[in-house]
């Protein structure tokens, strides 16, 4: 009985982000964590790849909350965001000014007199990609994601 409890246990689950593709207008940030529990999500525009990150979802709130990154994802990069690319200087501004735009993100600490902003990482730049873009939170490293455009 110990055996079946401790595999039980150590087991990871896996929750699938809009699976069926057709869940528009969601935006979260996977904060890296190890909970058990793995998120993953489709990215990478037509290289519709399945990127994953263990930890636990934070719902952002807004509207149009993907508009930013979808005018660079699909219009400027023309759906083709995939990791490992180079990234022009103006990009990169317009990338970054996009995660400063999603404004406060609701962190656990509550000593905080205001809830701070999402930053993007750029140590994990190679991560990049659409849907899937490395950041900082109060709470640690972390992932925002939202729906691939393909």
């Amino acid at each position: 009985m110990t055996d079946q409890l401790h595999d039980a246990t150590t087991e990871k689950r896996y929750v699938h982000l809009d699976p069926d593709g057709c869940g528009g207008g969601w935006m979260f940030v996977i904060v890296a964590a190890p909970t058990g529990v793995v998120h993953q999500n489709q990215c990478g525009g037509y290289a519709c790849a399945q990127y994953e990150q263990e930890g636990y979802l934070v719902p952002l709130y807004g509207t149009d909350l993907d508009e930013d990154m979808n005018e660079i994802f699909v219009g400027e990069l023309k759906r083709w965001g995939t990791r490992g690319r180079e990234w022009p200087a103006g990009v990169l501004d317009r990338l970054r000014a996009a995660v400063d735009s999603l404004g406060m993100y609701g962190s656990g600490h509550h000593d905080a007199p205001y809830p701070p902003s999402l930053v993007l990482d750029e140590s994990r730049l190679s991560e990049a990609a659409e849907a899937w873009i490395p950041v900082v939170t109060p709470d640690g490293p972390g992932v925002l994601v939202w729906e691939n455009s393909d």
